[in-house]
């Protein structure tokens, strides 16, 4: 039987991340391994007229400054 909405799902992974088993993402390290940032607005509902990342990219180690003109350019 399918579970529905508002039933309990059992979970498979819970026992051994609680008993520290488990693997997290933040586990893993790589060589050339990149990693990601969000940044939010401090400002529920504010209106963002512009955002100024030229700073952000030009810093050593950054590959990539996304924003919204960015994901609405991909059809995101």
């Amino acid at each position: 039987m399918q579970a529905g909405i508002g039933d309990a799902v059992r979970r498979k992974e819970d026992l051994r991340l609680v008993t520290g088993d488990g693997c997290y993402s933040d586990d893993f390290n790589f060589p050339g391994q990149a990693y990601g940032a969000v940044l939010r607005s401090p400002h529920a509902h504010a209106r963002i007229r512009s955002i100024d990342v030229v700073q952000a990219r030009g810093m050593p180690g950054v590959l990539a400054v996304l924003t919204g003109q960015d994901a609405r350019a991909d059809g995101l």
